[in-house]
């Protein structure tokens, strides 16, 4: 595609150089540059892109989208934000890939993940071919690439290239999710959303929204685009952040769900817990009622699913085909995933890393092990959300029996600072060193002394990392995989695979 084609999609931008230039390609890594691509420079937090030109350049790099001058003799787009600038340029080069897919946008503090599971699930059920984008994985048609880069949303140019492969594999839908530093930096920018989902919104990044209200604006966003399409948002009647955000979905029709059974346009009723799950009449009002058999454990568990139905509905499915849909949901991989190894003892490793996610599985494992103690192995991300910690430590003393903390991608702060700022968390509640709070800076040594401090009919919970395949410190990514990391000193402690 010629250079001015892809200018012409950005407000306010100038091009120097020649207007004809080709470009076969769009890169922001300068690491990843072909012969003939466009060299997006991003200014981030650590690096900015501006200064990796040169490399760009030596690479092959066609010509630049920059917002402040380099030296470089290539052609180049000026623009007043190049991560924007990027979005819009990604778009028009892979021909608006989300006007011909119906995109639905899934965002919340936690749920995001194990409801686009349980979307996705519902549609491919009943023979729709769907993409998806999430934190676990890419997956377009019966392809997955379980992705490395940490980030549940894409870079622009990622994501529209998704889409456009998600259209040449004749897919119906898309699922994406869609978090708020994804809104906020412009990734999902040119996405054309005719459904968007919100599940809660709770206390998380603050670290780069600043407050909790910058942080529901920047959630609302979809909801906002959702509306611009005249498309239909699904929100979670339950949660206080959700509810403060529909307002923002002005031309959209509202459909709510409560797992509480309170009023709400989809409502569960009638709960009854099983060994495996839970069972529930889904209320649909009008719409009509259809019992339930949810494979999933947790109420939290029972509020995905009813927001899964919510957005299946919303496309068009039956009430009685989501039911039949949902009493075959298949695990989500890092949720609530047991390792057995002949223990006499529960294993749960777990993604819960917020504090309302550590509480809802905290008080889920203290129903499910009544008569064992409860032993949790958790941290906090480093350069992130720095309030949470204390409260993460509170929430571990007061519902846990003991708490082991431990490192949890430090980056570049130091670890056992962070494990401090958690631990006095914990002994403000009454936490007492050396009895039911344990700090450990080496994540497999924490798991290990979990694991010999646990006795039959107690349940050990190893949460935040869940699907994880790293861990990392300063720019460094450590290989990690905790379900096999517990499974190998279970093994060496002389248990058997099952």
């Amino acid at each position: 595609m010629a250079l001015r084609f892809l200018v012409e999609a950005i407000p306010g931008a100038a091009l120097r150089g020649d207007p004809e230039t080709a470009i076969a390609g769009i890169a922001y890594d300068s690491r990843l540059v072909a012969p003939g691509d466009l060299f997006a420079a991003l200014p981030g937090a650590d690096v900015d892109g501006h200064e990796f030109a040169a490399e760009a350049e030596a690479r092959g790099a066609a010509a630049l989208l920059v917002e402040r001058p380099v030296p470089s003799s290539l052609p180049y787009i000026m623009a007043p934000k190049s991560r924007a600038a990027l979005a819009a340029v990604s778009a028009r080069f892979h021909g608006q890939p989300s006007r011909e897919l119906c995109v639905i946008g899934i965002t919340g503090t936690d749920g995001k993940t194990t409801s686009s599971y349980l979307v996705d699930h519902v549609l491919r059920s009943v023979g729709h071919v769907t993409g998806m984008v999430g934190t676990v994985a890419v997956r377009i048609a019966g392809e997955e690439d379980l992705h490395t880069t940490r980030q549940t949303t894409p870079e622009s140019s990622d994501l529209q290239c998704y889409l456009r492969r998600m259209v040449e594999a004749q897919a119906d839908y898309a699922i994406l999710e869609a978090t708020s530093h994804g809104l906020a930096t412009h990734r999902l920018d040119h996405v054309r959303f005719r459904v968007g989902a919100v599940t809660n919104i709770t206390h998380e990044h603050l670290d780069f929204h600043g407050t909790v209200e910058a942080y529901r604006r920047a959630k609302a966003m979809l909801l906002e685009r959702v509306g611009a399409e005249g498309g239909i948002a699904i929100v979670n009647a339950d949660d206080a952040g959700a509810r403060a955000v529909i307002s923002f979905a002005a031309g959209a029709d509202i459909v709510t769900f409560s797992a509480r059974g309170d009023a709400a346009d989809l409502r569960a009723a009638a709960v009854r817990r099983t060994v495996s799950g839970s069972r529930f009449i889904l209320d649909g009002g009008h719409r009509g009622q259809a019992e339930i058999d949810l494979p999933l454990l947790g109420q939290f568990n029972i509020s995905n699913a009813l927001c899964a139905a919510g957005v299946a509905i919303a496309v068009g499915m039956p009430l009685s085909v989501v039911a039949a849909a949902l009493a075959t949901a298949t695990p989500i991989p890092g949720r609530m995933h047991p390792v057995r190894c002949g223990q006499p003892f529960t294993v749960i490793v777990d993604y819960a890393h917020t504090p309302d996610s550590l509480e809802k599985m905290l008080r889920l494992l203290r129903e499910a092990h009544p008569g064992g103690r409860l032993i949790a192995v958790f941290g906090s991300a480093g350069e992130r959300d720095l309030e949470k910690r204390p409260r993460q430590g509170a929430i571990a003393a007061q519902l846990a029996d003991i708490s082991v903390i431990t490192s949890e991608d430090p980056r570049f702060e130091d670890a056992d600072a962070i494990i401090e700022q958690i631990a006095a968390g914990a002994r403000s509640v009454g936490a007492r060193p050396g009895r039911t709070l344990f700090q450990v800076t080496d994540r497999r040594a924490a798991i290990q002394m979990a694991l010999e401090l646990a006795r039959p009919g107690d349940c050990v919970l190893l949460a935040g990392k869940g699907h994880e395949g790293s861990i990392i410190w300063g720019r460094k990514k450590v290989p990690w995989n905790e379900a096999d990391v517990a499974r190998k000193l279970l093994a060496e402690a002389g248990y058997l695979s099952a």
